[in-house]
C-alpha cells in the first residue's frame, strides 16, 4: 500500500474506535440517569440484573471491538513506517505505536473500571 492508502486506513481505524464508543456510552448514560434518580432501589432482582448484564455486554463488544482497531493500527503504523520518503503526517503517525499501547491498556482498564462502577450503582 503507498503512503495515502495507510493514511486514509489509520483515519478509517480511528473512527471505528471512536463509534465503537457510543452505544456503550448510551447504555452508561441510562443506566447513571436511573441510578442518580434511585431507581435501582425499588427495582426488583431481574431488572437489575439485565441491567448489570446489558452493560457487561455492550462493554465487552466494545472493549474487543476497540482493541481489534488498535492491534491493526499497530500493524498499519509499522507498514507506515515503511514508506519511502514519508511525508511528516505519515511520520508523526508511524511514531503512534507507543500510544496505541498504551490506548490499548487504558481501554481494558477502563472498561473494567467501568463496570465495577455500574455493578456498585445498580446492585448497591
Amino acid at each position: 500500500m503507498n503512503e495515502k492508502d495507510l493514511i486514509k486506513l489509520w483515519n478509517s481505524m480511528r473512527t471505528q474506535i471512536i463509534m465503537a464508543q457510543i452505544a456503550p456510552s448510551l447504555v452508561l448514560i441510562g443506566v447513571f440517569a436511573l441510578a442518580a434518580m434511585g431507581k435501582f432501589d425499588t427495582a426488583n432482582d431481574g431488572a437489575k440484573y439485565l441491567a448489570v448484564g446489558v452493560a457487561a455486554v455492550t462493554g465487552i463488544l466494545a472493549i474487543i471491538s476497540q482493541y481489534a482497531a488498535v492491534r491493526e493500527g499497530e500493524a498499519l503504523v509499522a507498514d507506515l513506517a515503511k514508506v519511502s520518503s514519508p511525508s511528516i503526517l505519515a511520520k508523526k503517525i508511524a511514531e503512534s505505536r507507543g500510544l496505541l499501547s498504551i490506548s490499548a491498556i487504558v481501554i481494558t482498564g477502563s472498561g473494567v473500571a467501568i463496570f465495577a462502577l455500574v455493578v456498585w450503582a445498580v446492585l448497591g
